[in-house]
């Protein structure tokens, strides 16, 4: 992989204390595609941190985003929210990281506050300490640190904004990693290869010897299958409409593959039917689809069965089944960010990654050069081939 920055340093005090001016991706509007432009990224004001973005991968958020789906979406914004990064700065008051730190930008905080409820609680790891201000495109303070080359204020995105060769985030979005491990690599810890683990992990907390199934084989599908597949999950099925993602899901561990497109009856029948003779102890939605979503319950086992939502929905979509369903037993539950609190636990996975316990170069299909090749970057996540694209912002990175 072309970024491996633990043995190359930046000297960042020329820079320090000054607003910045980079090339980043700038999405003007829906469904239009993103501009490269000259941007100025601002100073870190109290609690923020600067950061040099490495490498950025494409994650289907910011497609779903730019699609004109996501509710929040605010234009013209910087999008980006899986990346690998080199403190540059840091604002008053910030302790946690300091310059030449290697991070994993993160969309859920982890403010770690005595007096915060869902941080202090371990059932879950929403923390909600800026999350007015990210979803309206600002920073805590609710102003941005994005202008453009006529001085336009730009909104961010996530709380990241990756898709820029600089970007200004909360210092309680930073989560602090090894400089071993190659920023290539470690921006997929970010959203969707984590999520799909701790959906596994934390969310539903599949049991040795559990039957699993799993709707939708792009990184997140995948990632539930290797989780599954590593906390001692029999029997996995794997069920997409593409069957050309059905190899590597079994290399992944998949034990079963399904098209759903080719039955004769609803996939969740053919599972708890035909399959199995009850339905599968945990299914998880990877699709954002209402309508798999109802299926995904709707397979989970009678009494016991577990199903997880993954998958975000575009804007006003809602999901629907029978209360029977949940009467019988099941329960329908969701993930967000795979239930890790980011700044404690992105950094443990990133180690077990550096040990050799959780193998993720599978996920990289496609790279590419510099920050105006992500277009190309999303016409790849387009094809249907593509798991995740990573592009990697600077030449001397390689």
């Amino acid at each position: 992989l072309k970024v491996n920055m633990s043995s190359t340093s930046y000297d960042f005090s020329k820079t320090a204390g000054q607003p910045i001016c980079c090339r980043a991706m700038v999405a003007r509007g829906p469904c239009i595609p993103m501009t490269e432009e000259s941007i100025t990224v601002g100073v870190p004001r109290k609690g923020e941190v600067r950061v040099k973005v490495m490498a950025n991968a494409l994650c289907h958020t910011d497609i779903y985003t730019l699609g004109g789906s996501d509710p929040e979406g605010l234009f013209p914004c910087i999008l980006g929210h899986e990346a690998g990064c080199i403190v540059e700065s840091v604002g008053e008051g910030v302790i946690s990281v300091c310059p030449g730190d290697h991070v994993v930008p993160c969309y859920t905080p982890q403010c770690g506050e005595p007096t915060c409820i869902f941080c202090m609680s371990p059932r879950t790891n929403l923390c909600p300490k800026i999350r007015s201000t990210q979803g309206q495109g600002v920073m805590p303070d609710g102003t941005s640190r994005f202008t453009d080359k006529d001085g336009n204020v730009l909104y961010h995105f996530m709380g990241c904004s990756t898709m820029a060769e600089y970007t200004v985030l909360a210092d309680i979005s930073c989560a602090k990693i090894s400089k071993k491990m190659p920023l290539g690599k470690a921006c997929l810890f970010g959203c969707g290869v984590a999520t799909g683990l701790g959906a596994v992990w934390n969310t539903c907390k599949v049991e040795r010897g559990s039957s699993v199934a799993v709707f939708g084989l792009g990184a997140v599908g995948l990632a539930v299958i290797q989780g599954a597949k590593m906390a001692g999950a029999t029997m996995i099925i794997a069920i997409d409409i593409n069957p050309g993602k059905f190899d590597i899901a079994k290399q992944l561990g998949a034990t079963h593959c399904v098209n759903s497109k080719t039955l004769d009856k609803p996939v969740q029948k053919h599972i708890a039917g035909d399959m199995t003779p009850w339905g599968v102890d945990y299914s998880f939605d990877c699709t954002g689809n209402v309508n798999v979503m109802r299926a995904a319950l709707e397979c989970a086992h009678r009494g016991w069965g577990e199903s997880c939502v993954i998958g975000v929905a575009a804007s006003g979509h809602e999901i629907s089944t029978r209360p029977f369903q949940l009467v019988t037993g099941r329960v329908w539950k969701g993930t967000a960010f795979g239930g890790f609190k980011s700044r404690s636990d992105v950094p443990k996975l990133v180690e077990a990654n550096l040990k050799g316990d959780l193998p993720i170069d599978h996920f990289i299909t496609h790279e590419f050069d510099g920050v105006g090749a992500t277009n190309s970057a999303v016409d790849a996540l387009h094809s249907g081939t593509c798991l995740r694209a990573v592009v990697t912002y600077c030449p001397d990175a390689k």
